[in-house]
């Protein structure tokens, strides 16, 4: 019997190894945490045959034939470096749901920044259209899990086969992922992101590149400088997108999608109103052009396109809005886990703001962000890790209003309070920071941040 290693016992980690015991591999999966929930998932996979090590760092042997990654693993460390100098392939867990379900054409979507909204407006539209079409990967479900149950005897002949595949696909998945061929490739945006792990911002593109380089179909956001700039002339073929009308596409204007007159338009035809979509934020709207151009390119008609947006209800954590409390908006943009993001956060609300901010802070350009701090925020409340860098940074640009309460349980309350006394129109929790100083990921953020106002909201 083969042997495979997966390293990570989270949600991809469970798939890949349920995945790996169905099709016959013995399978070994370390973690190298130890915490109730972990040991709970320990008991778990122990009952149906599968081996689990907690607090253990991999070490590569002869015996093994293949090593699955989770996607919170660096592709660099020693012991993966050591497994592939030895021979033993190495692969994400993306790459292993590719293997074993490419018969169905994938919709890969990639970038920086709108990754989650994209993929979840593109699987609404397919799904309108009546195919079965998970979104999955960074968003939904673990991809190997929806390959599990489309292999398991005792699921599959409940589980409708799968159309598509509608795959959020992160950098850290694109490097570990050699093979992953999308039919349609969407690349949202590119801006400085997980620099500590890849190191340059040009590492950083070129992995994401790769996924639109085996891509049959390709969609760009072409507002975005970055893009505009370093794929202007690569793919002739590509579907370029943008807000700003016909006249600003790149490549051939007859292949892309635009916003004109109100309307977005794919291809010289009108498919629908731009103001159909319930979401605020120029972002979005382009968001809405690259999800309109993909399901366009797989030939599904404008009249579902239409309906899906018209009753797309927005994703959680993006710019959600949880409650409004004495017509104060209280909105989760837990999602906002880099400079850019809580940038864009902050542009699309109505000013003046209680910003909610900090986390486990990341390497970026932050100029951008405090810039929209100085027009828009009554008042920064920082939480975390962050906080007393965040500080440092407002007092340097001017802004003087900002207080460090360190927790959420102390910022929903506050930021109600100065909300009041400032006549600030939105709460909003807009990071720019990653979650892990304090929670397990940014939903985890989100959920509290939510549940908070809600029970102190009443």
């Amino acid at each position: 019997m083969s042997k495979a290693h997966i390293i990570g016992l989270g949600k991809s980690g469970i798939a890949a190894a349920k995945l790996l015991q169905q099709k016959a591999w013995q399978v070994t999966v370390s973690d190298r945490g130890n915490s109730d929930s972990l040991r709970q998932q320990q008991q778990q996979l122990t009952a149906i045959g599968i081996e689990v090590n907690l607090d253990h760092v991999f070490t590569p042997d002869k015996s093994l034939e293949l090593v699955v990654v989770s996607p919170g693993v660096p592709w660099d460390i020693p012991p993966l470096v050591k497994a592939r100098e030895m021979g033993i392939e190495t692969i994400g867990e993306m790459e292993l749901a590719w293997r074993h379900l490419n018969q169905a054409p994938w919709v890969g979507i990639t970038g920086t920044n709108g990754k989650t909204t994209t993929t979840a407006l593109i699987a609404a539209i397919f799904q309108t259209a009546g195919f079965n079409a998970p979104a999955c990967g960074n968003i939904g479900y673990a991809t190997c899990e929806l390959v599990w149950e489309s292999v398991n005897p005792q699921k599959s002949a409940s589980v409708k086969p799968i159309d598509w595949m509608i795959a959020e696909i992160s950098s850290y998945q694109i490097e570990s992922s050699n093979s992953l061929a999308p039919r349609i490739g969407v690349f949202t945006t590119l801006t400085p992101d997980h620099l500590s792990r890849h190191y340059t911002i040009e590492n950083y593109f070129n992995i994401k590149a790769s996924l639109l380089e085996r891509s049959e179909y390709r969609v760009i956001n072409g507002d975005d400088p970055y893009l505009r700039q370093h794929l202007a002339t690569r793919w002739p073929d590509a579907c370029w997108t943008s807000t700003q009308g016909k006249s600003h596409l790149l490549g051939d204007p007859e292949k892309g999608a635009y916003i004109e007159n109100g309307w977005v338009i794919f291809k010289g035809e009108k498919i629908v109103r731009a103001d159909a979509l319930r979401m605020c934020g120029d972002h979005n709207q382009q968001n809405l052009l690259m999800a309109v151009a993909t399901a366009s390119l797989a030939g599904i008609k404008k009249e579902a396109i239409a309906q899906a947006i018209a009753e797309f209800p927005g994703v959680p954590h993006r710019l959600e809005l949880i409650t409004t409390w004495q017509g104060i908006e209280f909105i989760n943009d837990s999602k906002a886990t880099n400079y850019d993001a809580a940038e864009v956060g902050l542009k699309s609300v109505a000013a003046p703001v209680i910003l909610i901010a900090g986390g486990d802070p990341k390497t970026g350009d932050d100029t951008g962000w405090y810039r929209i701090i100085q027009t828009k925020a009554a008042a920064v409340l920082l939480i975390g890790d962050a906080a007393a860098q965040f500080a440092q940074r407002l007092q340097e640009v001017g802004h003087q209003r900002y207080e460090i309460v360190g927790t959420m349980d102390r910022a929903v309350p506050r930021a109600a309070q100065l909300a009041q006394e400032l006549g600030a129109k939105v709460v909003l929790l807009s990071p720019a920071c990653a979650s892990f100083d304090q929670y397990q990921n940014f939903e985890q953020r989100g959920d509290h941040f939510r549940q908070l106002c809600l029970e102190f909201l009443k």
